[in-house]
């Protein structure tokens, strides 16, 4: 059963969704989208766990849609002069010129352009909750490639190192300030770092498997090393085996452990897709904005292996993967399809949330709402 609402000229989003529960899969999701500055569907359905139905404020953890967040928080900065994106970061974070990096730039972190997607050693299992053991690793890693040369996605390491920037520039994390100066003012619900008193409406994440085992990857160096550890080093780096657990719901982990209501997400796009504000509140002046959506690197990704494109944080729509008709629009997928964009040419904002991995690159379920939606335009 399908809840909630959707104008009638945007029937047509409810039809995708429902059609995502019928013939693709779908277990629980919600799906919320603005046109306008004015909300035009929002709708939910399904289980959030076993015995209790997916709600409108049901929260889940949306992976890499925290990318976006973190980028915007970011910008934000950028914005009011407490963060440079072209200073390096030695300037914040001293002991990160070590093996090498002192001329990587916080743009070159921003933009998956550092050589930063893993850590090389063997990390202890659990070491992903602890920020001071992940962020200690990688000031001390060589990268995996010339900063600057060339782009990788940095699958996870993103949030720490953009995080610990932000930290050294300002004294608070990445989710603090996303609560206290972007979601909280604008009455959005997301969240990086999930206080314990919002557990208790968070959906169940259907994890595919057992977690992979601790010990070193039997047999790999070079690229299949880094692309090994970028997703599982340590092996919980990626949520597997924890990612239902009160400590990972709790920890702050910018690039993965983002919690969510489509309601949320569609609300802070919306924000973006007017230019940097909503309904009196401005979380990001437009020039910021328009620098941080500006593209910084896009063709062939040394970790995914295939065409990828960036701003300072934001994905940046492209052919393979496109968020909507239009070239300016930006956002951020997260694993499993959920997904956060606008497309500030059509006026349109989008999130989308799901409990459950589908397919990484091309999911048929988030494509299937986005050209619904585009279709009633």
């Amino acid at each position: 059963m399908i809840d909630g609402r959707a104008d009638a000229r945007f029937e047509a989003v409810r039809a995708a969704f429902a059609e995502n529960f019928a013939g693709r899969g779908e277990t629980g999701a919600a799906v919320c989208a603005f046109v306008g500055g004015r909300v035009v569907a929002d709708l939910w359905g399904g289980a959030a766990r076993p015995g209790l139905p997916w709600g409108p404020d049901t929260l889940v953890n949306v992976f890499s849609v925290g990318k976006g967040l973190t980028a915007l928080v970011a910008a934000r900065l950028a914005g009011d002069g407490r963060l440079d994106p072209d200073a390096p970061v030695t300037r914040y974070w001293p002991e990160f010129g070590a093996a090498g990096k002192e001329a990587v730039t916080v743009r070159h972190l921003l933009s998956h352009r550092a050589g930063l997607p893993a850590v090389r050693r063997r990390l202890p299992p659990g070491a992903m909750l602890d920020w001071s053991a992940m962020t200690s690793a990688l000031a001390g890693q060589e990268p995996w490639w010339e900063p600057g040369t060339a782009h990788g996605y940095h699958v996870n390491t993103f949030g720490f190192l953009v995080g610990e920037v932000i930290r050294r520039a300002t004294g608070r994390t990445v989710g603090t300030l996303l609560r206290e100066e972007v979601c909280g003012p604008l009455g959005a619900d997301a969240f990086i770092g999930l206080p314990a008193a919002e557990h208790g409406r968070v959906a169940d994440f259907a994890w595919p498997g057992p977690p992979p085992p601790e010990d070193d990857p039997a047999g790999l160096d070079g690229d299949r090393l880094m692309e090994y550890n970028a997703y599982f080093n340590p092996g919980g780096l990626s949520g597997a085996g924890v990612i239902n657990s009160a400590s990972w719901r709790t920890a702050e982990l910018p690039s993965t452990n983002a919690h969510a209501s489509a309601r949320g997400v569609a609300r802070v796009y919306a924000a973006l897709a007017a230019g940097g504000g909503l309904d009196g509140v401005r979380v990001v002046g437009a020039r910021a904005l328009a620098e941080a959506t500006a593209e910084r690197s896009a063709g062939r990704d040394r970790v995914l292996r295939r065409p990828s494109r960036f701003g300072s944080g934001f994905q940046l729509t492209q052919p393979e993967r496109p968020l909507g008709p239009n070239l300016g629009a930006f956002g951020h997928y997260g694993a499993g399809g959920s997904l956060g964009f606008c497309d500030p040419a059509a006026g349109v904002a989008f999130g989308y949330v799901t409990n459950q991995l589908g397919p990484r690159w091309q999911n048929p379920r988030n494509r299937a709402l986005v050209e619904a939606l585009y279709a009633c335009l």
